[in-house]
């Protein structure tokens, strides 16, 4: 009875866990993922990238989050394999020293983190603000979920259940290792895995040795949860975390080897076990980084050898553009559907290519890749028109009336697409000629503002992307709640930069014009990407009709 209940008070200790590990990791990418592409690609040099790596994988409390948005910008270009491979080692290394942080005994913190976070998440309007308290939240059910994890593992110390397991992985270090891997797989957090080894050992329940063989194996899980979540890329973006797996996985088992077949254990107790811990484990990313950081340039070509590049078939190119309209399965509504929403989706792939650049293009002005960017509207309208003739020819005798509602939305979408694409076609790069033409200048705050707001933007049009493929409600519902954010950013930026002409900004002045319109032209862009939402909440009851009060006063009704 005893260990049944240590079992369920372990579970929830660890659940606990988990979800405080990922309430903060949601609230920072919530508030600041728009900016992560900025923050990696403008380091230069491998000690640049890395740095910013462990920078990220400190505020997202997991390397594996920072693995994969490498692996991403890895598959549309934006990184080099050497300066993705850099940054996800920082990462690690970044990940390690919050483990150091959060093992502080800090439970006196926790009540005022909790009233702090939960006044800003509770009676905040701004998205920010709220996000803020989300993350300080988050912190202290860390706390808590530790402080839970030690009092779970008192009535069991005393018993033979635990001291024999603990005995048998300090003698059995690979045992160890492999267990390590797989709670930290399993658990797919490496923070939470690790941190629950470190106060095993702080309160004696599991012997040190044992506890840096499940660290050094949860070093090795941590590096297989990127392979296994980017498995559905393409062989460009998984080519990083193979990498950093095999470069995990190899230094992993020396350091295993190393640590338990000579006599190192002694000398690496002195600050106690606890500590020792946390310090083998930083070590161990420490000198990974040092000794790997100047080969992994040279690591492409062995990652290669496993993820080669895609290959084109029967003469058709990979960037050829491919309509998913099949007009086979008209007669067939469910498929007829699917074909639909798979070109919507290449539809608004098309958008996001055109909008990503553009301000790169105004602070280069590079007319070459403004009329390139220019000319894939052509394709946007294309697909447009598509869409239309293929919802007009949908046979609606064998469609029932949700059928034909969802494909009069879809079409409806494709429009507001359309819409997007010379928003950015016609408003926005035209702004990025005039720009160069004229060779405006932004203040720093004023450019400051347009590119942090057309991070946002090309981050909404990806979470709409991902609710016309998913239906999912939540995100749903959080992208009308970025529509409102995008609403407020664009007029706070509006005010200041007033004020900033107002104060005889001449740099403003200058630029006044193009401030505003990339201003409004950024707003109406994220306001067409982000209708696709509408229809499934207001299925859903979660839309109201109207925001107009239904009912007047007499004395109102006269006037």
């Amino acid at each position: 009875m005893a260990i049944l209940g240590f079992l369920i008070n372990l579970a929830g200790a660890t659940m606990l866990l988990l979800f405080a590990v990922r309430m903060v990791r949601t609230g920072i990418e919530r508030g600041f993922g728009a900016s992560f592409q900025r923050i990696l690609t403008e380091r230069e040099g491998l000690l640049g990238a890395s740095s910013a790596g462990l920078g990220l994988a400190v505020v997202l409390q997991s390397s594996a989050a920072v693995a994969l948005l490498v692996a991403g910008f890895s598959a549309s270009g934006v990184l080099s394999f050497g300066t993705g491979l850099a940054v996800v080692l920082g990462g690690d290394l970044g990940s390690a020293l919050i483990i150091q942080i959060l093992s502080f005994r800090l439970d006196w913190l926790v009540p005022l983190l909790l009233a702090a976070g939960g006044w800003l998440f509770v009676n905040s309007d701004q998205r920010r603000l709220r996000q803020y308290g989300r993350i300080v939240m988050g912190i202290a059910f860390i706390l808590i979920s530790l402080r839970f994890l030690r009092e779970a593992m008192d009535p069991i110390r005393e018993s033979d259940f635990l001291p024999a397991i603990a005995e048998y992985l300090a003698r059995d270090y690979l045992t160890a290792f492999l267990v390590g891997a797989a709670l930290a797989f399993v658990m797919h957090s490496s923070v939470a895995t690790i941190l629950m080894c470190v106060t095993l050992v702080a309160i004696g329940a599991i012997p040190l040795e044992a506890g840096i063989s499940l660290v050094l194996g949860a070093n090795l899980g941590s590096a297989i949860i990127p392979i296994w979540l980017s498995r559905g890329m393409s062989p460009l973006a998984r080519r990083v975390p193979f990498a950093n797996f095999l470069l995990r996985g190899s230094w992993a088992l020396v350091t295993l080897f190393l640590v338990n077949l000579l006599p190192v254990t002694t000398y690496l107790s002195m600050m106690g076990p606890a500590q020792t811990l946390i310090n083998t484990h930083i070590a161990f990313n420490l000198s990974l980084l040092l000794l790997a950081l100047p080969f992994v340039r040279k690591m492409g070509g062995v990652a290669e050898i496993y993820f080669p590049d895609e290959v084109a078939e029967a003469g058709i190119t990979l960037a050829e553009p491919i309509s998913a309209l099949d007009r086979t399965v008209l007669d067939n509504p469910r498929l007829a559907l699917a074909s639909l929403k798979r070109e919507i989706l290449r539809m608004s792939e098309l958008v996001e290519r055109m909008a990503h650049p553009v301000m790169e293009v105004y602070e280069s002005g590079d007319s070459r890749r403004i009329s390139e960017l220019i000319a894939l509207d052509q394709q946007v309208n294309k697909t447009r028109t598509g869409v239309r003739r293929y919802v007009a020819e949908m046979s609606t005798e064998n469609m029932s009336k949700l059928d034909v509602k969802l494909a009069r939305e879809l079409a409806d979408y494709a429009i507001n697409l359309g819409m997007a694409g010379d928003t950015v076609a016609k408003r926005l790069l035209p702004l990025a000629r005039e720009v160069a033409k004229k060779e405006l200048r932004f203040s720093k705050a004023g450019w400051s503002e347009l590119v942090s707001m057309h991070e946002c933007v090309i981050s909404n049009m990806r979470l709409a992307s991902n609710v016309l493929v998913s239906d999912d409600l939540e995100s749903a519902r959080l992208l009308i709640a970025e529509k409102a954010e995008i609403a407020r950013v664009e007029s706070k930026s509006r005010k200041r930069h007033l004020k900033r002409l107002s104060e005889g900004g001449a740099v403003s002045f200058e630029s006044s014009d193009v401030h505003l319109e990339t201003l409004r032209g950024l707003k109406d862009l994220n306001s067409q990407c982000s209708a696709v939402a509408y229809p499934l909440l207001y299925r859903n009851g979660q839309l109201l009709e109207t925001r107009l009060i239904e009912t007047l006063d007499d004395a109102d009704a006269e006037i």
